[in-house]
């Protein structure tokens, strides 16, 4: 992996950009105290062309069969955008772009940009995926690792607040199974509709409350791990590909987009 990174500031905001890995962000800090889980797989890394697990690897294209390596096996997981190197397209004091252009083991070509754009109290980020001839289907979204607990002497753990329209049932496969069921309490590590748009809100009692927001319908809520949250707007539920697909073509693009806005407490 490359060690390239890229570093955008706006008043006390800091973001730090490592597109040799997977264009994810590797930190966000605000006044000082970093956000994000630290570690070459965790920051906030983006989900593309497809998200969270599909089912065996497999998915069709019209009639034509795919299939995508086991990377968590049974299934294929977050896409293959996490693995790949990124180039930078633009870099400035507070917004930058990379792109990557889709190769194997993915079956079709296509681009994909991501854009950052930092200010005092947000952050914006883009995702859109172009294809340079066949039409496939795809997904895109973001996978961050919310610090569970900021890391002061008296600091208390995030509280997640959201209220979604439903949740997708999951299978002892861990994929949806089609059915929508009343949210249920956590832990999680599930798929839930918000056809109004994601906007969950993460706070760190006393120190800061953080917004997700997004135009996308669906979010993956993970928190079954002691260090850190995940609130992961994404374009599909996972397996998506297969049971929702959403199709790239050439006067098509895919685009998503997420918000995210904070303030002290």
């Amino acid at each position: 992996m490359s060690n390239q990174q890229t570093r955008l500031a706006a008043g006390d905001a800091e973001l730090t950009i490592d597109q040799g890995n997977g264009c994810r962000i590797s930190g966000l800090s605000i006044g000082g105290t970093e956000l994000l889980r630290q570690g070459e797989r965790y920051g906030c890394f983006p989900m593309v062309p497809w998200c969270g697990r599909l089912n065996h690897g497999r998915f069709l294209n019209g009639a034509t069969p795919h299939q995508l390596p086991l990377n968590s096996p049974p299934h294929a997981i977050h896409g293959t955008g996490r693995d790949a190197a990124w180039r930078t397209a633009r870099a400035e004091k507070s917004e930058a772009a990379f792109t990557y252009d889709l190769a194997d083991p993915w079956p079709y070509d296509g681009r994909v940009t991501q854009a950052f754009g930092l200010s005092e109290d947000s952050l914006v980020l883009t995702m859109g995926i172009e294809t340079y001839g066949d039409s496939f289907p795809a997904q895109a979204g973001w996978h961050p690792w919310f610090l569970r607990n900021l890391g002061g002497a008296d600091d208390k753990d995030v509280v997640i607040d959201f209220a979604p329209a439903w949740q997708e049932e999951r299978g002892d496969d861990h994929l949806p199974t089609g059915q929508r069921v009343p949210p249920r309490p956590g832990p999680w590590d599930d798929c839930f509709g918000m056809p109004d748009g994601v906007d969950v809100t993460l706070t760190w009692p006393g120190r800061l409350e953080l917004k997700v927001t997004s135009r996308a319908e669906w979010v993956v809520v993970y928190d079954e791990q002691a260090e850190a949250v995940c609130v992961e707007p994404q374009s599909g539920p996972p397996n998506g590909l297969n049971t929702t697909p959403r199709f790239v073509t050439p006067i098509e693009p895919l685009e998503i987009e997420t918000i995210w806005t904070w303030r002290r407490l």
